[in-house]
């Protein structure tokens, strides 16, 4: 390490310092509490002996996502070893409920998969070192990058059979919608959607044009929209007919998420092929973006054309334009894949793709009340679903490029200037319910926002426990989201204000901050016992934090990293008596006596270094 840093100053220890510890010190109390609620001795779940369909396992990873996550950033070392003890419990429990082979969904869309994967890649930020993981993170790679899948089951070795994988070389293409350790599931039968045919009944209808009875009925935000009963079963028999036909043989925006995959695997590796993969792909879907007249088609046939299978229409396809997410599910993959290939390249040029999508909506809106409406869906009568575009897009790309240009697209949506600064209580699915209240703190306008978000993290602790306590329901009716409303665990808040940077885009994203720590002593990531730590500014070429070990008697000595992968370089570290002190590299090193606090300034130079999984320790 080139650079030691002694802490000097004799810490009033604040109010933030003191919630955030105690935070930690409660879900790491909290978590084995629900643990041991809701699984067996093995721990699998307490739940029932069956669950059919594709869908499923996605919820269960989804329990404890983030547990590994919250090791990384100091949370205990029990938790980090329960947190691997029951990701190999959910992926038994799944495979023999049929959805999972070889530890991978054997196929379900890129949604589900993205939301499940999280689970997993915070393992490489926990402990790279461990070799099944590794092994692992390569072999789910291949199934996205083989042309051909090698179905041998591990148990039934003399048992081959071989099939073709997901990825198509030549077209550049991920060959379906629905795809996994199985390959690409070019008809799906009634029996894949067993579990949530109900859900789909309140949906609009795929498609416009089937003999089929339907309804026009209200639906989100005052729309109303035409539905049908997905529950009886020749109204579905028709419309999974037309999945099949038109959507199942194609590529879609969604499938771009799992290019945090392969990134994922290259995290390990540093492996060549892994990186020009990513590209390659997000370089595909900004072709096919060019040739529709610079708007992302949603599907794209099985020889590459746009609307090949859909009568020519750029939309229409599965989690595409028409479905019930609408943009949401166009602008994700493609901000998730865009920020993947920045992080592997340093060429900021890639966020560009998901900007268009931004700029492209923006210009097709309407203001009404005050309000930016934009067309969230597009129909076969044409652009429908008025409603205000969500900032956290947009966001997420101005975190990232530090672009003045970025920032002021955010500060023009009217929703940044207003409900951006109010800590809502509870947290969402995605743990990320924050973004905006964090965004105003870094820009000024929110200075009591530390104190506000770790008093209401704390607070849902509290409201969820109680839940856990009175839960004295059957499990054989939960539903499969019956765990993850409860998870105790909740990281946005310590991800925000430890490390310097915002929750996941959730949906199957990876962390890009702009700090993580180790503990130099016990040699693990996160940060050491009784240690605080806030970041209350940030711009393209610097980061200021303060560091507080509130504790009276013992010294702490951590290490700090910039970025998440080790992706960016320290150059100077400016003191808070004005002394500067040059740096050159990811790392160096603070020793915090008893009681003690520092206030630096750091001048950083951003993805100049190939990101990593490594760690200092």
């Amino acid at each position: 390490m080139s650079l030691s840093i002694q802490a000097s100053a004799l810490a009033h220890i604040p109010d933030w310092a003191l919630r955030q510890r105690h935070l930690i010190s409660v879900m790491n109390e909290a978590a084995p509490l629900y643990q041991q609620r809701y699984t067996r001795a093995d721990g699998t779940f307490i739940w029932r002996e069956e669950w059919p369909g594709m869908d499923g396992s996605d919820d269960a990873y989804e329990s404890y996502h983030n547990w590994p996550l919250f090791y990384a950033l100091g949370g205990s070392a029990d938790l980090h070893e329960r947190s691997r003890f029951l990701w190999d419990a959910i992926t038994r429990q799944f495979t023999g409920y049929g959805q999972v082979w070889r530890e991978f969904d054997g196929y379900y869309d890129w949604m589900h998969h993205g939301e499940s994967s999280i689970y997993f890649y915070y393992f490489g930020l926990a402990d790279p070192n461990r070799q099944r993981d590794r092994a692992r993170a390569l072999r789910f790679a291949s199934f996205y990058m083989d042309e051909e899948l090698d179905l041998t089951h591990p148990e039934l070795g003399h048992v081959r059979k071989h099939i073709p994988g997901n990825w198509d070389t030549e077209k550049r293409m991920i060959r379906s919608p629905i795809n996994g350790s199985r390959g690409s599931r070019f008809e799906t039968t009634a029996a894949d959607w067993a579990t949530h045919r109900w859900v789909l009944r309140e949906y609009p209808i795929p498609f416009d044009d089937l003999d089929i009875p339907t309804q026009m009925e209200p639906w989100r935000r005052g729309e109303s929209v035409l539905k049908a009963d997905w529950n009886d079963d020749s109204v579905f028999a028709v419309i999974l007919n037309a999945m099949n036909e038109r959507m199942m043989r194609c590529d879609v925006p969604l499938n771009l998420t799992s290019t945090s995959l392969i990134t994922n695997a290259f995290l390990y590796t540093g492996d060549d092929r892994y990186r020009r993969w990513v590209v390659d792909y997000l370089e595909s879907w900004a072709d096919r973006i060019a040739a529709n007249n610079g708007l992302c088609p949603d599907n794209v046939g099985p020889t590459g054309g746009i609307g090949e299978t859909m009568g020519g229409k750029w939309w229409g396809g599965y989690y595409g334009w028409r479905w019930p997410h609408g943009f949401m599910t166009i602008i994700e993959p493609l901000t998730i894949a865009a920020m993947n290939a920045t992080l592997l390249t340093g060429d900021m040029s890639y966020l560009d793709i998901p900007r268009g999508q931004l700029d492209y909506l923006i210009n097709l809106g309407r203001e009404e009340e005050g309000r930016l409406l934009v067309p969230y869906r597009h129909t076969d009568e044409g652009w429908t679903a008025w409603r205000p575009m969500e900032p956290k897009h947009a966001s997420q790309i101005w975190y990232m490029s530090q672009d003045p240009r970025d920032k002021a697209r955010v500060d023009a949506l009217p929703e940044t200037r207003t409900d951006w600064l109010t800590v809502h209580p509870g947290r969402s699915k995605g743990d990320d319910l924050h973004f905006g209240p964090w965004y105003c703190y870094i820009d000024g306008r929110n200075p009591d926002y530390p104190r506000r978000i770790l008093e209401e993290q704390y607070a849902e602790v509290l409201r969820r426990m109680d839940k856990i306590r009175a839960d004295d329901g059957n499990p054989e009716d939960w539903d499969v989201h019956h765990w993850q409303n409860v998870n105790p665990v909740h990281t946005e808040g310590l991800v925000q204000l430890t490390c310097g940077g915002p929750q996941i885009i959730y949906h199957g994203g990876l962390l890009h901050v702009r700090l993580r720590y180790f503990d130099a002593l016990e040699r693990r990531p996160g940060l050491p016992a009784d240690v605080a730590a806030l970041v209350p500014a940030l711009d393209a070429e610097s980061v200021t934090v303060e560091l507080i070990n509130t504790n009276p008697s013992h010294e702490r000595r951590l290490i700090v990293q910039a970025g998440a992968f080790g992706e960016h370089d320290f150059t100077s570290v400016e003191l808070g008596n004005g002394e500067t002190q040059a740096v050159d590299g990811k790392h160096f090193e603070v020793a915090l006596p008893p009681g003690r606090s520092i206030r630096m300034k750091m001048g950083i130079a951003r993805y100049v270094n190939t990101p990593s999984y490594a760690q200092p320790v």
